[in-house]
């Protein structure tokens, strides 16, 4: 037998760990659990689990992306998936997706709180719980881009309708359920839970995107310089390496800023390729829990619209820093918001900042200085925003 290579053995091991994890977390739940009889059940030692996981919350973060990666259906299905005929069947069909992970009645507590993903408990402290609150406007943003195919279209000179609030209200009404699925298994009917999101449909929530400050953010630094983005990220919504060489827009966010990826999307140029990368000095922490919303939700997604919802979108997590620094930012952490657009190769628009993301994107795409050190009008910022794709438009 051919001796393994040393990352296939730490492959090996890492595979042993968290199969050994899951078993633990299920017998005994996250709070009891115990990283010592981790490393009994994978037969190894305590500092081999510590060599490949930091912590008991690194390893149940992992646990639960692995539980995610493996339940969720191809990126590339065999058969092609037909859209939902209305809206109120998107919701429901997402909705009767989502209430699949409820545990049921006869499951053990812990286990019924894995298979929930839940992170009561887990996640407690103060940036962790920042974090998670941007993951969730995240997780309404990608529903809202695949229901807004389904939505009214916006009246010329009017603001992009939008579907995000809608996107919430679903996302609580599921999240409810599944807090009561955890702490009174067995409670209410899933089917009486997908028909009230169905109800949702009629909603008239009178959402638009306007945000206050668009006008006020200072233009991009026009330049010419090489971009040398690093290779191997793959795209969390798709499951597919990233084109970060393609032409096209790329915003840089800390675990705070993750809510500008609506910006982003919105503010693009019609045709542009969105990159949002998320930046983290703590991928086994912060990483995982971006990976496990995203991919989870994604996964959902998958299931019932097609790619072209938000085909327009790659979302990807920077746990080395490699994007960041390719695109001039240093020193990032939690709060860092900075964007470049790639023209033929090079930079040609950067801004840091609060507004990044738009700056560059109503910024010429040659190096030449801009005319003026002004902030975009308020015309120009209407006429440069844009919605995801509609169906009829894919």
């Amino acid at each position: 037998m051919a001796r393994l290579t040393r990352v296939q053995q730490q492959a090996r091991t890492r595979a042993s760990v968290l199969v050994a994890a899951r078993e633990e977390f299920v017998a005994h739940g996250y709070a009891a659990a115990k990283v010592d009889r981790i490393a009994e059940r994978a037969e190894l030692t305590r500092g081999a689990v510590y060599s490949n996981f930091p912590g008991k919350r690194a390893l149940y973060l992992a646990v639960l992306v692995d539980l995610v990666d493996g339940a969720a259906p191809s990126a590339a299905p065999a058969t092609v998936v037909l859209p939902p005929a209305s809206l109120a069947d998107a919701l429901g069909a997402f909705a009767r997706t989502w209430l699949e992970r409820l545990p049921l009645v006869d499951d053990t507590a812990a286990g019924g709180r894995l298979q929930l993903r839940s992170l009561v408990g887990v996640v407690d402290d103060e940036q962790g719980r920042a974090a998670l609150a941007q993951l969730a406007a995240l997780e309404a943003l990608l529903l809202g881009f695949a229901l807004e195919s389904y939505g009214p279209e916006a009246v010329p000179g009017d603001a992009p309708v939008r579907q995000v609030r809608l996107a919430e209200l679903v996302l609580t009404l599921l999240g409810g359920a599944g807090f009561l699925a955890e702490q009174a298994p067995g409670f209410g009917d899933p089917f009486d839970r997908a028909r009230a999101c169905e109800h949702l449909a009629g909603l008239d929530l009178a959402d638009r995107w306007t945000p206050s400050y668009l006008p006020y953010v200072g233009p991009a630094e026009a330049c010419r310089e090489p971009w040398s983005p690093p290779a191997g990220l793959v795209d969390l919504l798709s499951d597919e390496p990233v084109a970060l060489d393609a032409d096209g827009l790329v915003a840089v966010v800390g675990a705070g800023r993750i809510g500008a990826a609506e910006e982003a999307v919105r503010s693009a140029r019609p045709g542009d390729r969105v990159t949002v990368v998320v930046t983290t000095a703590d991928p086994a922490e912060t990483g995982s829990l971006v990976r496990l919303k995203v991919r989870d939700l994604a996964a959902g997604l998958r299931a019932v619209f097609p790619a072209e919802s938000w085909q327009r979108l790659q979302l990807v997590v920077d746990g080395e820093g490699g994007v960041a620094s390719a695109a001039g930012l240093t020193d990032s952490d939690a709060e860092t918001e900075g964007a470049v657009r790639v023209h033929g190769g090079a930079i040609v628009a950067r801004a840091h900042g609060r507004g990044a993301a738009h700056a560059v994107s109503v910024a010429p795409t040659t190096s030449a200085a801009p005319t003026a050190s002004v902030a975009p009008t308020a015309s120009a910022v209407d006429s440069s925003v844009s919605s995801p794709l509609r169906r009829d438009e894919a």
